[in-house]
């Protein structure tokens, strides 16, 4: 499905509600994201934990109706597509791949999609009070060479063929999570794009994805055709370690009392807009929340008291950084990453309010548009 010089909202989509062989091996029989999202506990006073959600439930992907329903959701607060996690450790060893294959298989959703390469390693992680974590290696991220690159490809040939995949600029747009683990980018880069070609598709356009705005450049340098710029804290960062001197107390507090790393949301979202933003090669992020101490527990981060009426100024923000640029890509991150706080799905606190939030955000910003049109003419 072709979208040039309109806006595109990309939501990314973790597959992981479902359980797996391997997952009931390294983590209990049954064990899913919603393992860690139950057990999910208040650590300071205010803390919006644990969060249940509220029409979907608890559910299971291997349901057909389910991302039906999660589609419908998505249509309605104005998001495009869904970018899928995709997990590929070497040929023969992947991981989660079920629901995205099913919706190829099946047809449906009939909703645009593509994907993103979520190549790291899994490590199971014992989180330690002062946020640093003991690791032990469960699934190795490998990088092995021509003919693994080749059996990667084929395996995700039918999604590549299919019309709802997503394009940009005619090319079809495939994330990478950490774009510089590459030993050589371009050679892999090259190889896909004449796999493609053998097989009468056009070319892939990269995105690689960074949480440090200063590895922009160095992304675009070995190869890649746009970048994600997902983390959208660094100038908070800035200005808590340079200008605010209340926040560095309370920083200072919140490590005597071993709580987990605590942002205002109103004061990250204040600082989460970059020059490098309207960069023609560079696609923002939108996040509605954050809070991933249901997976490392006091060593987690958590923007605090993201409400609804918050992620409407942002999401409002967000997008005008695209209003003249070609290609008005925008990513949510993200649209169910529950056992990271991070989620658009109705929940119990707010309903469908981060959904409506977007919804009017999207309305406020065309509404502006037409009006400077209407004023021009």
């Amino acid at each position: 499905m072709e979208h040039i010089n309109n806006k595109q909202i990309i939501a990314y989509y973790l597959p992981q509600y479902h359980p797996t062989k391997r997952n009931n091996e390294w983590w209990g029989k049954g064990f899913t994201e919603w393992t860690n999202v139950g057990k999910a506990k208040k650590l300071y006073p205010g803390h919006y934990q644990p969060k249940v959600p509220s029409e979907l439930g608890y559910y299971d992907l291997r349901l057909p109706e389910v991302r039906e329903a999660q589609v419908e959701l998505a249509k309605e607060a104005g998001v495009t597509g869904f970018c899928y996690y995709h997990y590929w450790f070497e040929a023969g060893f992947e991981e989660l791949e079920r629901p995205f294959n099913e919706v190829v298989e099946s047809g449906k959703p009939d909703f645009p999609f593509c994907l993103c390469w979520a190549n790291e390693s899994w490590y199971s992680k014992f989180w330690n009070k002062d946020g640093t974590a003991q690791k032990k290696i469960l699934a190795e991220q490998k990088y092995l060479g021509h003919d693994d690159e080749e059996k990667h490809f084929y395996s995700l040939l039918k999604a590549f063929k299919d019309k709802r995949y997503i394009k940009i600029n005619g090319k079809l747009l495939f994330v990478i999570y950490k774009p510089l683990d590459f030993l050589d980018f371009c050679t892999f880069k090259n190889h896909w794009n004449q796999l493609a070609k053998a097989n009468g598709l056009p070319e892939f356009y990269f995105v690689g994805q960074t949480f440090d705005i200063e590895k922009i450049d160095d992304i675009i340098r070995v190869g890649f055709d746009a970048v994600n710029h997902c983390h959208r804290l660094d100038n908070y960062f800035q200005y808590t370690k340079y200008v605010s001197f209340g926040m560095r107390c309370f920083n200072y507090v919140r490590r005597l009392l071993k709580l987990p790393f605590i942002i205002p949301y109103r004061l990250a979202i204040k600082h989460s807009v970059f020059s490098s933003d309207f960069r023609e090669d560079v696609f923002p992020t939108m996040m509605p929340n954050w809070d991933h101490t249901p997976r490392s527990g006091r060593g987690g981060t958590c923007l605090h008291n993201a409400t609804p009426e918050l992620f409407r100024k942002h999401a409002y923000e967000i997008l005008s950084t695209t209003d003249k640029k070609k290609n008005k890509v925008v990513f949510v991150k993200s649209w169910n990453e529950w056992g990271e706080g991070n989620y658009m799905e109705p929940d119990l606190k707010f309903g469908r309010g981060f959904i409506n939030a977007l919804k009017q955000a999207i309305q406020d910003k065309e509404y502006k548009i037409n009006n400077i049109i209407k004023t021009n003419l």
